[in-house]
């Protein structure tokens, strides 16, 4: 289990591949972000995309599956308290399978809550050219490894 006290500046740590499927972004669109781009492949073909692309949302939320298949899921995670910045530099199409990998940018121990610390990252997601698809910077909480008194 990642504690607090296991991250230092410069770590990097693994995002879990993810395949991505032209029904999932159709079917992610339809529920989220009903835009004919993301929608429909003749829309798309004329529209700034250049054809069927993922919802920038849906890309996020196939990134927060990448990070917790990745590594999350075996930290001491108390949540977010946001995110600094977000940026969609490519269009995610059907059949492209993404990498990619959380850096720890800091860390410091939380003020007000003695038992956890904030870690700040940058995600960076790409598809399988090496081309960034997703950046993303934000903090996040852990517990503090338990300690003997």
């Amino acid at each position: 289990m990642l504690h607090f006290e296991d991250f230092h500046p410069g770590l990097e740590l693994p995002l879990a591949p993810y395949a991505v499927s032209r029904e999932a972004i159709i079917a992610f669109a339809a529920e989220f972000d009903p835009q004919p781009f993301h929608l429909d492949e003749a829309a798309a073909a004329s529209s700034m995309l250049g054809g069927l692309a993922a919802s920038g949302w849906h890309s996020s939320a196939m990134f927060m599956r990448m990070m917790y298949d990745g590594w999350l899921k075996e930290a001491a995670s108390m949540g977010s308290s946001g995110i600094e910045e977000a940026r969609w530099l490519r269009p995610v199409r059907p059949g492209d399978r993404l990498t990619g990998v959380s850096l720890v940018l800091e860390k410091r121990p939380s003020a007000s809550r003695p038992h956890l610390g904030v870690v700040r990252f940058e995600h960076r997601v790409a598809n399988q050219n090496d081309q960034l698809v997703l950046t993303m910077t934000n903090p996040i909480a852990f517990r503090l490894r338990e300690t003997a008194t």
